[in-house]
């Protein structure tokens, strides 16, 4: 890569995006080691049995809201709908003597995916109604899109609308997309990069990629740079089907070009903090369309088309780096651009003396092994 251009280092880039480390230094205290408030974090579980699976982490701000729904569930005389363990005296010990640290579950009477959905519809409504949490679940931020919640989050995309062959159920219930964040859930996404490759008089290979500016009415990073196509999987859409559908919505690329001409290219992942300290660990599914050289090009054009993006610019490599380096590209962004140049040989370990740090860290598996008690 060019050393001529200066600024932000990849690495540095990656850790704008992947910027959580998290400790267990003792069964009941997990925290972010990154983050300086050094607060608490509690993992949130489908139940209170000891195999349950972990699919969050609450913050304590979270946490004491949670203990509140409750006191006020008993007060108004209905089911509690949190099984809360927070007490040290209370924490239960595994066969072996390891101790339980706290977590806070459904309770057991939310006992099905639909049963669970339901609750925290019901739940993160209020909270967008009352104003409790304006700056991510408030009115300007909702999002009116629910995301899939999944018991292992690197198994299956399953879905109860579709046949499993028998098989249990990963997923295990949806929620209001801007309220993840809240309960620390892993979410799911998919990115593409259209790209068009040159080659110089002297033999020398570089990229020209499609890069558009955000709107400066999104509810999110708006005008910053993005990749060519990117958005969240809705609950019950496959990756793929969900790429095809933001291509036509984002950038009016019609549905046979897509389809023909798009390559799966792996997944991007990382643990984001938010700088209000919301916790957002991503899985970014990843596609190219390399644009074939004799094709007609206006084919593969990007074009606003639903009002999410201002602009399309058709970079050369160098000024995508520029715009890299000097913090212009949306943090994940500019992971899933270092992923592309790490592909096609544009990073290598010749060139780049934090190469292994780069490939490490951006396919974090979230420290998940910590979320467990």
């Amino acid at each position: 890569m060019s050393p001529a251009l200066s600024g932000l280092s990849f690495l540095q880039l990656v850790e704008l995006c992947d910027n959580v480390e998290l400790r267990r230094d003792a069964p009941d205290v997990l925290y972010d080691a990154r983050y300086p408030e050094d607060e608490q974090l509690v993992p949130f579980a489908l139940t209170d049995a000891l195999d349950s699976p972990v699919v969050g982490l609450l913050r304590p701000e979270i946490v004491q809201r949670l203990v509140l729904e409750n006191e006020s569930s008993r007060q108004k005389n209905v089911q509690e709908l949190w099984a809360i363990q927070l007490d040290k005296n209370t924490h239960r010990s595994l066969s072996n003597g390891r101790s339980i640290g706290p977590c806070i579950s459904f309770a057991a009477w939310v006992d099905s995916p639909a049963k669970r959905t339901a609750a925290l519809k019901e739940l993160c409504e209020r909270w967008r109604d009352s104003g409790m949490f304006p700056e991510v679940c408030g009115p300007k931020k909702w999002r009116n899109e629910m995301y899939a919640i999944y018991a292992d989050p690197f198994g299956a995309h399953d879905h109860p609308d579709r046949d499993t062959g028998g098989k249990p159920l990963n997923y295990v219930f949806e929620m209001e997309r801007s309220a993840c964040a809240l309960f620390g859930v892993i979410t799911y996404g998919v990115h593409m990069s259209i790209y068009e490759e040159d080659v110089d008089d002297k033999g020398r290979k570089s990229l020209r990629i499609w890069v558009p500016t955000r709107a400066l009415t999104k509810p999110t990073w708006p005008g910053y740079l993005d990749n060519t196509v990117a958005g969240g999987i809705p609950s019950g859409m496959s990756p793929f089907e969900s790429l095809v559908k933001e291509c036509m919505e984002e950038a009016s690329l019609p549905d046979n070009v897509v389809r023909n001409r798009i390559q799966a290219n792996g997944a991007v992942s990382y643990f984001f903090r938010t700088s209000k300290g919301w916790l957002q660990p991503e899985v970014q599914y990843i596609y190219d369309i390399a644009v074939p050289k004799d094709a007609d090009k206006s084919l593969f054009q990007p074009r606003p088309l639903d009002g999410e993006v201002e602009s399309f610019e058709l970079m050369s490599q160098d000024e995508v780096i520029e715009n890299l380096r000097a913090g212009l590209f949306k943090p994940n962004c500019g992971a899933v651009i270092i992923d592309l140049f790490i592909r096609l040989g544009f990073i290598t370990p010749d060139n780049e003396p934090e190469y292994m740090k780069l490939v490490t860290r951006i396919h974090s598996n979230f420290d998940y092994s910590k979320w467990k008690q």
